[in-house]
């Protein structure tokens, strides 16, 4: 038994909400904000939700092993579908802050749950392709609802909420076109791979929070970066959705990548070219050398997180797939949130690309000399 095409497009959707819990407010966010009432606060309606996965995703792992991977996905849908949309009827610091928070919850869930799903279906090389595809599909994510977000935040501060529906539609196709199935072959030996498997996720997880803190370095200095420029917002915007479709081929030609180098190389790989796009961007000053600088900015992305999620699910077994993919979705959203500090640094944008490409070449040879997820 195989799943569906419309199955596999239900957990594609699935990914995407992830990216979707703060970008859906992002192009209104000010508007947004004033209508809630949280003027003052309004960079949180884009942190909190990651604040929120950090700490809730732990128990969200429990469930994927307790439940099991489909009903625990079920949950976080609805619970995405209600705290998200919701949000637009809540008034005030702190009921918007509770919503957000628990909201990022979910979003947690529904990434661990969705790649746990995906493990009962794939397996060996179709489940890399298929993760890779889910990786393509979180940065596709990101471009179509920055672009949806903005038409619908200039109809009404509230109609960008209405975004949040989609995780009432993929619970519908989840019930409909994903059943119910048991867990693919994994390692047998638990009491072994328990242990071990806890231990060899250290790795991994240091580098999913180093390989997401890169990337949303850009996210977070590339708009006043680019003003200084003399770009507009719009044309940051472009650059920006730039990257995020270099990401989503460069997640396509992941598995080729790992076929001919190996995913301890590729991984190394990744993280050079988050280097050489932080350098760029260090000396940039033309549109040729910024155009260049997110093509490595993309590529990075594209060849490390999907990468690091396969990782997590190999060297997971049946009794720890919801803990490790927890712990996977707790170092994405941890590597989200620790770039807020950035604009607390006293650099200028030049010295913080610096910083960051100096510590991307770090990473690239720890992967090579730990070995890590190979």
């Amino acid at each position: 038994m195989q799943l569906s095409r419309l199955g596999e497009l239900s957990l594609l959707l699935v990914a995407m909400l992830t990216i979707m819990v703060g970008a859906a407010l992002a192009p209104g966010l000010h508007t947004v904000a004033e209508g809630l009432g949280v003027s003052s606060y309004a960079p949180l309606l884009i942190t909190l939700p990651a604040l929120g996965a950090i700490i809730f995703a732990p128990l969200f792992g429990k469930l994927i092993d307790r439940i099991g991977a489909r009903t625990t996905l079920l949950i976080s849908l609805w619970g995405y579908f209600l705290l998200g949309a919701g949000g637009a009827f809540l008034y005030g610091p702190w009921q918007i802050a509770i919503d957000r928070i628990i909201l990022g919850g979910f979003a947690a869930g529904l990434m661990a749950a969705g790649t746990a799903v995906i493990s009962q279906w794939y397996q060996g090389p179709a489940r890399l392709n298929m993760i890779a595809k889910q990786g393509m599909a979180i940065e596709l994510g990101g471009v179509v609802f920055l672009f949806i977000g903005g038409l619908l935040s200039e109809l009404s501060w509230q109609a960008p909420f209405l975004l949040y529906v989609m995780g009432l539609l993929c619970a519908i196709l989840t019930v409909f076109f994903v059943p119910r199935r048991k867990t693919a072959e994994m390692p047998e030996d638990d009491n072994a791979a328990d242990s071990s498997n806890t231990s060899s996720m250290g790795p991994v997880v240091l580098f999913t929070i180093l390989a997401m803190s890169l990337f949303f370095s850009f996210i977070i200095s590339l708009p006043g970066f680019l003003a200084d420029l003399q770009y507009s917002e719009a044309q940051t915007g472009y650059v920006l959705s730039f990257i995020s479709l270099v990401a989503v081929f460069s997640a396509m030609a992941m598995p080729k990548m790992v076929t001919r180098f190996s995913v301890k190389y590729t991984l190394a790989i990744s993280f050079l070219t988050y280097a050489i796009g932080h350098l760029l961007f260090a000396f940039s000053s033309v549109n040729t050398t910024i155009i260049l600088a997110s093509l490595f900015a993309g590529i990075g992305f594209g060849f490390s997180i999907p990468l690091l999620n396969h990782s997590t699910v190999e060297m997971s077994n049946s009794r720890n797939l919801g803990r490790n993919l927890s712990l996977f979705a707790m170092a994405v959203f941890t590597g989200q949130f620790v770039t807020s500090i950035l604009e607390f640094i006293p650099l200028d944008h030049g010295k913080i690309f610096l910083v960051c490409a100096g510590l991307a070449v770090l990473c690239s040879i720890a992967v090579v000399n730990k070995k890590a997820a190979s």
